[in-house]
């Protein structure tokens, strides 16, 4: 069993709003080990990316305030470390790669001034020697002509080769823990598996955790190798990706799967979840997915707990209570 690198512990995230107060992540754990690729997976709005963003303290305040938790980072919480700490933890032990590169990238500087910015920010090196890196980086990630790239603007590039380059910049510090926020959502499909198989190629050779958050099921399958489900703020299933894939537990990550569309299915229109996602300025007490779930009882109205089903294999569902199973089949 691997160590331990990062644990999450009862996270609550809410945001201030002119409607009210919406509870965005209510009490969310996860670990993750070192040296896997884990996956948070789900719809917009679930929390996915609040959820990664707080691990780097990134949470606008206000509107935004972390009310609850824990974040340990190899023991630290990263919650209580001041401006300075944070400084540091940035970069060089937690690197973010975001959805739009062209929204991070400052447009009005070239690609090498950024890039050099960020390697003498937290590595000792000379100019001449931060610009060595920063070729050598970018022809790790397949860029061609590294040399002629660094000084080109960000709109200067296609959005394949901007993600390469933040891709770079974040592996460039040797960090730990890198997040990736749905990094190739606005590319096109074989783009985007030049660049998933860039990034899983990269983070196994430099031993990084990847904490990857996606609403994609086929890029969970391609790189995972654990998963986390979400739904509307609460983690409601968490496995082994192959193990999630051949027998989903909760209904919503049933459902999920039986939205996923095949070749062999004769049919003429998709499968779909019943309902809409609740409110999350006034989300039902217990199991958020109670409105829509087939399987709904009473006992829904209480929030379940994270039961075990099988080998790394946990379901926040009243379903797999061992005390209910035990009673349902006397």
């Amino acid at each position: 069993m691997s160590e331990i690198l990062l644990q999450i512990q009862d996270l609550s995230v809410e945001f201030s709003g002119y409607r009210g107060i919406a509870k965005v992540l209510d009490r969310v754990s996860l670990s993750l080990r070192a040296g896997e690729i884990f996956g948070v997976v789900g719809e917009t709005g679930c929390g996915k990316s609040v959820m990664a963003k707080s691990v780097l303290r990134l949470i606008p305040e206000p509107p935004g305030r972390i009310t609850s938790g824990r974040i340990l980072l190899r023991g630290e919480d990263i919650l209580q470390a001041d401006n300075r700490r944070l400084r540091t933890i940035r970069g060089n032990l937690v690197s973010m790669i975001f959805q739009e590169p062209m929204s991070s990238l400052n447009p009005v500087f070239t690609v090498g001034n950024q890039m050099r910015e960020v390697l003498q920010l937290h590595r000792p090196l000379d100019r001449h020697a931060a610009e060595t890196t920063c070729i050598d980086l970018l022809r790790r990630v397949q860029l061609p002509d590294a040399a002629s790239i660094l000084a080109k603007y960000p709109h200067e590039l296609s959005g394949g080769m901007r993600q390469r380059v933040m891709i770079a910049m974040a592996l460039s510090c040797d960090p730990d823990l890198l997040i990736a926020d749905e990094p190739t959502t606005a590319l096109d499909v074989t783009v985007q598996g030049q660049v998933l198989a860039i990034l899983t190629r990269l983070t196994k050779e430099q031993g990084v955790t990847v904490l990857f958050i996606t609403h994609d099921m086929g890029v969970v399958a391609q790189t995972c190798n654990r998963v986390a489900v979400m739904y509307a703020g609460h983690v409601v299933e968490v496995a082994e990706v192959t193990s999630l894939f051949a027998a989903p537990r909760h209904p919503y990550t049933k459902g999920l799967m039986a939205c996923i569309p095949t070749i062999d299915e004769d049919r003429e229109t998709l499968a779909s979840i019943a309902g809409t996602v609740p409110e999350l300025i006034a989300p039902p007490p217990g199991c958020r997915f109670i409105a829509r779930c087939p399987h709904a009882k009473a006992v829904c109205n209480e929030r379940p707990g994270l039961f075990s089903v099988g080998p790394d294999h946990f379901v926040a569902c009243h379903l797999y209570r061992s005390d209910r199973r035990q009673e349902e089949s006397t």
